[in-house]
């Protein structure tokens, strides 16, 4: 004789899934954990980080965008394991309407941001301000699409569609690292049209494993 209160079987993550979690969540620490202590700071808490006059002028586009991309960055992850949407699809679906509303939050954040708040030419030149505007804007279509691709049962291109956003959404990760890297192999951090670089080529190798990761990983049904 069955129960109907049958318990749910325990979620099991395959071991490279595990590697992948761990390698995400370390490689979102450093900009995530920035981003809360400026919220820490904004909500009145003690200075940590180095002062930002734009957050003291206009705060609240900063918090949204900070709360919106941790999730976005945090949970997303989890989006791309096949157990998951295997064993609890239910709380894949759950998961993938929060990711796709916080993305969507960051990236009009980051527009926001990036039209109208006043930045010195050492931090953001014409190169880096065009690449943010086309990349979030890029950032909302890519959701919107991947929304419309799993309504319409298009599972690849709404996985392919989630990739590349996400791989946008993680850029902050990227240049984090590279810009570490820059200090520790020059002694100085990159300004003006070096540091315009820095971040666009941050950018290019994340989009670039987008589409490695959706050629090998994802493949379309129609080339297996």
């Amino acid at each position: 004789m069955t129960t109907a209160n049958r318990k749910a079987p325990k979620l099991s993550l395959g071991k490279s899934e595990w590697v992948v979690l761990g390698v995400i969540f370390v490689y979102s620490f450093i900009p995530v954990f920035g981003g809360l202590i400026r919220v820490f700071e904004l909500a009145g808490g003690p200075q940590i980080a180095p002062e930002n006059p734009r957050a003291s002028f206009a705060p609240t586009p900063i918090i949204l965008h900070i709360l919106s991309s941790s999730l976005f960055c945090m949970l997303g992850v989890l989006q791309f394991f096949p157990s998951l949407c295997r064993q609890r699809l239910a709380a894949h679906r759950a998961i993938g309407r929060v990711v796709a509303v916080a993305g969507c939050f960051s990236a009009l954040s980051g527009l926001w941001m990036t039209h109208f708040y006043t930045f010195p030419e050492t931090l953001q030149g014409a190169p880096l301000y065009w690449v943010r505007m086309v990349l979030g804007a890029s950032m909302i279509a890519l959701i919107i699409w991947a929304v419309i691709a799993i309504r319409s049962r298009k599972s690849f291109h709404h996985s392919a569609s989630m990739v590349r956003a996400y791989a946008i959404g993680q850029g902050a990760s990227t240049q984090t690292f590279l810009g570490v890297a820059w200090i520790i192999a020059v002694g100085s951090e990159a300004m003006g049209p070096l540091r315009d670089g820095l971040m666009i080529f941050a950018w290019m190798v994340n989009l670039l494993g987008a589409e490695i990761f959706i050629r090998r990983v994802l493949r379309s049904p129609q080339r297996r």
